[in-house]
């Protein structure tokens, strides 16, 4: 299993735009949608922990903003963005 750098340094370096991109719309939407899946499988063994579950909703909310500005600036990066994550259906 990879150490969270290591994912963090993979997921940006699919997701960036240029060479030096770290903080793009695109960028930070796939390392919230990473982290949202993580916190989803902890939830599955440990139901009751609502502190988390806080973060989580949080965290959901931001990303949503995200992709809601993603879409308004730019409507091709926002359907790749979300074809090559697979949020929506």
């Amino acid at each position: 299993m990879a150490t969270l750098k290591e994912k963090k340094e993979e997921i940006v370096g699919s997701y960036k735009t240029h060479g030096s991109d770290t903080g793009s719309s695109q960028v930070q939407i796939a390392l919230l949608s990473q982290r949202i899946t993580e916190l989803t499988e902890h939830f599955k063994t440990h139901p009751k922990d609502n502190h988390s579950r806080r973060g989580l909703l949080k965290m959901v909310s931001r990303r949503k903003k995200l992709l809601e500005y993603l879409k308004s600036r730019d409507i091709g990066k926002y359907h790749d963005l979300i074809d090559k994550l697979g949020l929506r259906k």
